[in-house]
């Protein structure tokens, strides 16, 4: 990040940022598509090459407190085999970052959301789910008793079918590229596990433990594509402090959210910050 983009970030830019990094701790411990909306004004402030590296710490933080708040609540057989096809899309959105302008990131990531969010709901549509019930019936307090599997609100065996294994495979290939590409994977992988069948809990202890792992694994790569430097984390460390309170009202909201509102919120968020892409 050039120093001078650093320091001719005006008040209200920094203003917006803050804010941004406040919805990155509250995407992170309730509504996980809201993260879109993040990464739409990280872009619109920063160059939209330069605000992914300024994101990642951000995000980083983000997870190890969602991890903190929900570690019981994974379901590591997702995990496991998401995994190999994310590695596959983060290598391809590497090699995607050193020939791509910022005009080209914007536009990709949008039109990806949008057609993942497209297809996840006419998935749901033709396989007629049932809407979960309103009052989060089934849902398991982060402090009750139960196996991971049951909090996760699925046996797993939504996930290892023929079918499963073969969605696991596309959504990682694209999580993985598009978390690598924008820090966009949140969408994609928010699609598949609602698609998968997962309740709130389920899917916000995978999730974190998905993103952990997956956005220290970009580290590397984002510091050899200059993305990572001291500059920007002087800057991140200015917007640390606003990442804590949004994760802990996150925490606040998320059992004050019924299921079918959780799902519709995270869609909608989903197809907001795909729009903020496209149009930005």
């Amino acid at each position: 990040m050039n120093m001078m983009t650093l320091w001719h970030i005006s008040g209200w830019e920094f203003a917006a940022l803050a804010l941004a990094a406040l919805l990155v701790g509250f995407s992170k411990t309730a509504v996980s598509g809201a993260n879109t909306v993040s990464l739409a004004v990280f872009a619109a402030v920063l160059p939209a090459r330069a605000s992914t590296g300024v994101l990642l710490p951000l995000l980083i933080a983000g997870d190890i407190l969602a991890v903190l708040t929900y570690r019981r609540h994974a379901h590591w057989p997702t995990l496991w085999r998401l995994f190999p096809a994310v590695g596959v899309g983060v290598v391809l959105g590497t090699l995607f970052l050193v020939r791509a302008g910022d005009g080209i990131v914007r536009t990709s990531i949008g039109a990806i959301l949008l057609l993942m969010t497209g297809i996840t709901l006419l998935r749901r549509r033709a396989a007629g789910r049932p809407q979960p019930e309103p009052e989060g019936a089934g849902d398991v307090e982060a402090g009750a008793e139960g196996s991971a599997e049951s909090e996760a609100g699925t046996d797993g065996s939504a996930v290892s079918t023929r079918a499963g294994r073969t969605a696991a495979g596309a959504y990682g290939v694209l999580g993985g590229f598009t978390t690598m590409v924008a820090n966009a994977g949140g969408p994609v992988m928010s699609m598949y596990l609602l698609s998968a069948g997962f309740r709130k809990l389920g899917f916000l202890g995978t999730s974190a433990f998905f993103f952990l792992i997956v956005n220290v694994s970009k580290v590397p790569f984002s510091a050899a594509l200059g993305l990572i430097d001291g500059h920007s984390l002087l800057l991140d460390a200015a917007l640390l402090v606003f990442v804590v309170p949004g994760a802990f009202i996150g925490k606040w909201a998320v059992n004050r959210i019924n299921q079918q509102l959780f799902d519709r919120l995270v869609v909608a968020a989903t197809i907001v910050g795909a729009l903020e892409l496209l149009l930005s």
